[in-house]
């Protein structure tokens, strides 16, 4: 399948750096509004550079749009793509809003496209071990997971010399502003609705944590988010989301007869480990000793048998970028609907909006009451 990249900022690097262990699909070229920009992307990765948006969209050779525009483009760039009769594969969110994303998903149904979003890490091999011991009921009934996504203090960092392989600097401003909930949260919350159904009821807290990013911005949003959902399943899952915690990426989820965990959802291949619960109901990781007598301590699950992928690139993790678009590619050659459907990804859009900002979803409550100040006890 032969596709177009539309948006050759810091993230098109990753998506280049896998893209030829998806030999199902094809470059045509790319295209940036910043025309130095793409200069630079196109001639370190010698491809083939439009110079317009439109002369992309009138290559009738082009199947499909990668759409890697900032989050604010999403909208009006897919929605060319597909005006121009083109399947979209659009970086996450399909929009910044519920309204525009559903119009989206609307206009691909109606012309009988297909249009999804990132991420893809749903298709990696540790997301498919996680899924499989699910269904094969390692853990029993699953009640209750626990999915963090702290990115590390990206405030306090020194980001001047994040750059991409082509040198394109990490678009701190473009970060903060969409915040970091939008950004990273569907990474566990697309796994979280494979695994367990539609969220059918969610309650969410956020804030701004640190107002002054070390750089001018037009607008300040939450960079601290938390959730709980209710899946259609039955289980409930607490998700957290920072740019200020340490980085942990961790996934625990608990059932009636022990835990599956994993340490790094932007790893395809992050080790998967079984803890069976103990005669006593007690986690066996949390008591070695008992562990070592009954045997039932933590261990790793194999992988599941997954594409390989060469990945070397600078600034990111071992992630198949092209992974979701090969996925698309596989589903018209086999004249079947893609796993990553245009209805999922409406709905993690909705779920990671709703968690980043509560109060516009109605999720916030104002607090009423409040005390004096405790005084703390006098130790020397």
């Amino acid at each position: 399948m032969r596709f177009a990249i539309v948006g050759c900022g810091y993230v098109a690097d990753f998506y280049l750096a896998t893209l030829a262990s998806n030999p199902l699909l094809e470059l045509a070229g790319v295209y940036d509004r910043d025309a130095e920009r793409a200069r630079r992307f196109a001639g370190f990765h010698h491809l083939e550079r439009y110079e317009s948006l439109d002369q992309l969209l009138e290559d009738p050779t082009v199947e499909l749009v990668a759409n890697l525009t900032n989050p604010s483009s999403h909208h009006e760039v897919s929605l060319a793509a597909m005006q121009a009769d083109k399947h979209v594969y659009s970086e996450k969110p399909l929009a910044t809003d519920i309204a525009r994303a559903t119009e989206l998903v609307e206009y691909a149904e109606q012309h009988d496209l297909i249009i999804t979003s990132a991420p893809c890490n749903l298709l990696g091999g540790t997301a498919q071990t996680v899924w499989k011991a699910l269904r094969e009921e390692r853990i029993g009934v699953p009640r209750l997971a626990y999915a963090d996504i702290d990115d590390g203090p990206k405030p306090l960092q020194d980001r001047s010399e994040w750059l991409s392989d082509s040198g394109i600097a990490w678009p701190g401003k473009d970060e903060f502003e969409t915040g970091c909930t939008l950004e990273h949260a569907a990474y566990y919350l697309s796994w979280l609705t494979a695994f367990f159904g539609p969220a059918t009821t969610m309650t969410s807290f956020a804030n701004v944590l640190m107002p002054d990013k070390g750089i001018e911005l037009d607008r300040v949003t939450n960079d601290f988010s938390v959730a709980c959902f209710e899946f259609a399943s039955g289980l409930t899952a607490r998700v957290t989301c920072s740019i200020y915690a340490p980085d942990d990426r961790r996934l625990r989820i608990f059932g009636d007869g022990g835990v599956l965990a994993t340490h790094d959802c932007w790893d395809y291949s992050s080790p998967v480990w079984l803890s069976k619960r103990t005669p006593l109901g007690l986690r066996a990781e949390a008591h070695p000793r008992l562990a070592r007598l009954t045997g039932l301590g933590p261990r790793r699950i194999p992988i599941v048998a997954q594409p390989k992928f060469a990945y070397a690139t600078r600034g990111s993790n071992p992630m198949d970028f092209c992974r979701g678009i090969s996925e698309v590619a596989e589903a018209l050659r086999d004249d079947r609907p893609p796993r990553l459907s245009a209805r999922w990804s409406l709905h993690v859009n909705e779920l990671v909006l709703a968690m980043q900002d509560p109060a516009a979803f109605g999720g916030a409550r104002k607090v009423t009451s409040t005390f004096d100040p405790i005084e703390p006890m006098g130790w020397s």
